[in-house]
């Protein structure tokens, strides 16, 4: 006995409920022509993931139980065809004192027509990005199904991660466990999974399949490369990632007296394991296209300044978006080196985007001119440094809506981290491209570019020297950024055990740092959360980034230094 199954690996839009059901309904036609008898979706695939509050509405949760419903109907002719369809179900009760949440984050069981059973997720995260305990309820049940003669045993993401669901799946005869997922990517995340799940396998004794959701949803990307274990834990099937997949697998019953159901060798695939920096390259290419696609802009903007950020930030735009929907806009102050130009001028002609350069000088000037009087006395500071990266600022986003399309800020997390950045300046724009990568994680990916050409748009389009010359804002002369900051590999040392890691303050100066340079980094992080709080979502890839997964006050007097808590 065999059973074909497949895996519809898509990438849906949250909201999108009528896009979202035709995409599973085609999959499914398209599965059952293929000889496969079981489908399997992404977690809340009708609602697409994560909907946040659209979860609390009524009306929306309604709208996504209706929709299953039309799947149901329009999949009545597939005669033994069973589809598992991921999707918020439920509502409140309510009265004039209490609200009672009855909402669960589910997945149905389709067969010809018809819902044979719907199971709600038991173990609801609430870390990282998660806040699933703000909208759902746990569920309590076990849901175990026959698809082509095999007994499924059906988990929704985070319950695979637990020992019970599974334990109770298999105490309720299921052969083989289907896992529908919605997992944000971070760089390790992938073989995170496979791990988490083979440890599983092994504890349940059962083969296992886990459908994965693709795409990019706002800050957060999910990276596909569904896969398949045997219930040793050995890796079966595995697809591409970022890609949308119909992905097909086979299990197969032994003859009378062998051993339990597996996977076969054949036609499964394994997609070749593939280094970081591509994995990191693919999850910021997806997650400019899918944000700027899904919400409608026609194209992109950015400061090409002729330094690293920007060049890497241009790169990843003409991968994501094609050479005809990226603009770049050089601006050079008083400050600007020739070879800033030089080098911004000579990027945009290997990439062939649109490229303009639009002098601020005499922009600058007249600020100076209208406040002089005002700061008549006073030294040049950091006001008139902000005041050329407020006018750039401002001539994108006149170019942004003049012409509709979106700006990308070139900002990274080291500067994010640190304030180095400017509210109304370079901080200005709708996506941060960069905002979760440090920069030495820059430097890296910009010489990772330079040697892989991954979706043909051109090899090395980053000159050399953007990458090799000291990094300058350029906004006084003579400027660099380690005049204000530690070396960037220092930097980005604390920055990743302090912030991502949450290690305190000594234990970070036990792993050989300075302590002064550890308390310094420690106060820039704290004291320019308010701005990190006006600046625009950006792409999530460290399993902690400034968005969802950092959510520290701005009002604080709490400082972590040796002593100074004490009365």
């Amino acid at each position: 006995m065999t059973l074909k199954l497949a895996v519809a690996q898509l990438n849906f839009v949250v909201g999108d409920l009528a896009g979202n059901a035709k995409k599973i309904v085609d999959a499914a036609h398209e599965a059952y022509a293929k000889g496969a008898r079981l489908l399997l979706t992404p977690e809340l695939s009708i609602a697409g993931y994560a909907a946040e509050d659209l979860f609390l509405r009524p009306a929306f949760t309604e709208a996504c139980d209706d929709a299953v419903k039309g799947i149901a109907a329009a999949l009545a002719g597939l005669k033994d065809m069973v589809v598992v369809v991921g999707h918020p179900t439920g509502g409140s009760l309510r009265s004039r004192s209490v609200a009672v949440q009855m909402r669960y984050n589910a997945a149905s069981v389709i067969r010809e027509g018809r819902i044979l059973e719907t199971y709600a997720k038991r173990e609801l995260p609430n870390y990282q990005v998660f806040d699933e305990l703000r909208y759902f309820t746990p569920g309590q049940g076990t849901c175990v199904f026959e698809a082509g003669g095999v007994s499924v045993g059906l988990l929704i993401c985070e319950d695979a991660w637990f020992d019970e669901p599974a334990e109770l799946a298999r105490a309720a005869g299921a052969e083989v466990l289907a896992v529908i997922n919605a997992s944000p990517y971070h760089v390790g995340k992938e073989g995170e999974r496979v791990a988490r799940m083979a440890d599983r396998v092994r504890a349940v004794g059962l083969p296992l399949v886990y459908a994965h959701l693709v795409g990019g949803q706002d800050e957060v990307i999910f990276d596909g490369a569904s896969f398949a274990l045997q219930a040793d834990g050995a890796l079966a099937a595995q697809a591409e990632s970022f890609k949308e997949r119909l992905v097909f697998m086979q299990l197969e019953r032994p003859a009378q007296g062998g051993a339990g159901i597996g996977f076969a060798a054949e036609p499964q695939t394994i997609a070749p394991p593939r280094d970081a920096e591509a994995q990191l390259w693919d999850a910021l290419v997806l997650g400019v296209r899918d944000y700027i696609g899904k919400n409608g802009f026609p194209g992109a903007i950015l400061g090409l300044s002729g330094g690293i950020d920007s060049a890497l930030v241009l790169a990843v735009a003409v991968d994501a978006l094609g050479k005809d929907k990226v603009r770049a806009a050089m601006m050079p102050s008083p400050y600007t080196a020739d070879i800033s130009w030089i080098d911004a001028r000579e990027m945009a002609n290997r990439l062939g985007v649109r490229y303009d350069e639009i002098s601020i000088k005499h922009t600058f000037e007249s600020f100076k001119g209208t406040l002089a009087e005002e700061f008549k006395g006073l030294p040049e500071d950091t006001a008139e440094e902000n005041i050329q990266a407020r006018i750039r600022g401002t001539l994108l986003m006149a170019l942004s809506n003049k012409f509709g399309s979106i700006v990308l800020t070139t900002g990274n997390k080291s500067e994010m981290a640190t304030g180095y950045c400017t509210l109304y300046g370079d901080m200005a724009g709708g996506f941060a491209v960069i905002k979760d990568l440090l920069k030495t994680t820059v430097f890296a990916l910009a010489r990772w570019r330079n040697a892989h050409d991954p979706y043909g748009t051109g090899a090395s389009p980053i000159p050399e020297r953007i990458i090799t010359r000291p990094p300058s804002a350029e906004l006084r002369p003579d400027q660099t950024d380690q005049d204000s900051l530690p070396p960037y590999d220092i930097l980005d040392g604390i920055l990743a055990r302090y912030m991502q890691d949450d290690e305190g303050i000594d234990e970070i100066i036990a792993a050989g740092y300075e302590r002064a340079v550890v308390e310094r980094v420690a106060r820039l992080i704290k004291i320019n959360e308010y701005k990190r709080r006006q600046a625009p979502v950006g792409i999530r890839v460290t399993h902690r980034s400034f968005g969802k997964d950092w959510r520290y006050p701005i009002t604080s007097k709490f400082n972590e230094t040796a002593g100074a808590q004490k009365p």
